[in-house]
């Protein structure tokens, strides 16, 4: 299983800048870069920081993809 999300359409939609929301969830602006490149998933608390920074759902945010052999 994999997890994406869509935090860089959400953000870029919105034009909200990678740093600021780096600096509103105190992050840094990698940890950002590494979770929207898909290189790391946030904790559970960052996940639900970053869904109440967009005032969405965690759902609308991250999807699990099952992957089938």
């Amino acid at each position: 299983m994999t997890v994406q999300n869509k935090i860089k359409e959400i953000r870029e939609s919105r034009k909200i800048q990678q740093n600021d929301m780096a600096k509103a969830l105190n992050v840094s602006r990698q940890t950002m870069t590494a979770i929207e490149k898909m290189k790391y998933n946030p904790s559970l608390e960052l996940a639900l920081k970053i869904a109440h920074y967009f005032d969405l759902s965690v759902e609308d945010i991250f999807i699990l993809n099952s992957e089938v052999d």
